[in-house]
């Protein structure tokens, strides 16, 4: 017998591997159906055409879905990114938004960038930016890590400290105004208990910015202690009780609990802080409209006195528009360099 012809086995000496394979090529339709005459199929042949996926979409509801968000997409186009784009076109332009506007290039920049008023205001706004970052930035923090460890009495901590932000901006700024009073002011007759004062708040170079970083931090620190509570109720409460179980006092459980778990919302709050601070108007405008000696004067307050007391509308848009640029710029070195720090 040669070796070429190899006789079957007999069924009953078939193994446990022929007869699995037997039962596979029975049991599977595709190979029942599939003819020798019929190729294989490929991932090619399935894909289907162009023609094809646009009908698909369409019997989908896509042309609806468009149809739908069209109109909420103009809206927001036309009311946020025309404006933009308007405000670009009016700062190569010389107007008063009363007679016809002549085109001019780029010298609204080059009469902004040469005022002398203007080092001065991005001086006090970086100042303002500063103090507040030292003073209001850790205070909101501190606070919310404070009501959150409170075993009683934390929704009144949370009303009170929510409190300021329900006072209108320009009434918090007049009812501070009056608490500065350097005759008869609520601040000057409490030192006078201790035997201080009294000081001139708002009237001394020496204290006026810091008298308005104080207020501003006073009016705007609610907001932020109420999303840190937020972000402090997605901390698992089983870290928390863990670290007691082994001993770990508040302050040992706020750094290693605490911030790691609020290091991506505490890196967005320092974000937009430094974009609210950089913005900064309505306090000095109404307190000390700029003085004394020009020491309160900020970029914003520049912008008001060019397009309202100057009427160069084409000088004030130039001048937001280098804030913009200016804050984007420092938003996306802040983002790529906090980006591993929030993950």
């Amino acid at each position: 017998m040669s070796r070429s012809h190899v006789p079957a086995a007999p069924a009953g000496n078939r193994t446990h591997k022929d007869r699995t394979n037997e039962r596979r090529g029975d049991d599977d339709p595709a190979e029942r159906a599939r003819t020798p005459q019929e190729p294989p199929r490929t991932s090619s042949s399935r894909r289907a055409r162009p023609g094809e996926r646009f009908v698909r979409w369409v019997g989908q509801g896509g042309i609806t879905t468009i149809l739908f968000g069209l109109p909420m997409v103009l809206c927001f186009a036309y009311f946020s990114w025309w404006p933009i784009v308007q405000s670009v076109r009016l700062s190569f332009e010389q107007t008063n938004l009363i007679g016809p506007a002549t085109w001019v290039g780029l010298d609204n920049f080059r009469h902004v960038l040469e005022d002398p008023l203007l080092w001065t205001a991005v001086e006090n706004t970086a100042l303002f930016a500063v103090l507040a970052l030292l003073i209001g930035f850790p205070l909101p923090l501190f606070l919310a890590v404070l009501i959150a460890e409170l075993r009683r009495g934390g929704t009144l901590f949370r009303i009170l400290a929510y409190l300021p932000v329900a006072i209108p901006p320009v009434v918090s700024v007049l009812l501070w105004k009056v608490f500065y009073d350097p005759d008869g002011g609520l601040f000057n007759q409490l030192l006078a208990h201790v035997g201080l004062g009294p000081y001139p708040w708002l009237q001394s170079t020496d204290t006026a910015m810091l008298s308005i970083v104080l207020e501003s931090t006073w009016a705007g620190f609610g907001s932020t202690v109420i999303i840190y509570l937020a972000a402090l109720g997605s901390v698992p409460t089983e870290l928390y009780e863990a670290a007691e179980i082994d001993g770990a006092g508040i302050w040992r459980r706020v750094w290693h609990i605490t911030l790691p778990s609020l290091r991506g919302v505490v890196l967005i709050m320092l974000l937009l802080q430094i974009i609210g601070t950089l913005q900064v108007f309505t306090e000095p405008f109404v307190m000390t409209d700029g003085g004394p000696e020009d020491s309160t004067v900020t970029v914003l307050m520049l912008i008001y006195n060019y397009a309202f007391q100057n009427g160069d509308f084409g000088a004030a848009t130039a001048l937001s528009v280098l804030l913009a640029l200016v804050l984007g710029a420092l938003s996306a070195i802040y983002l790529r360099a906090t980006r591993s720090w929030s993950n």
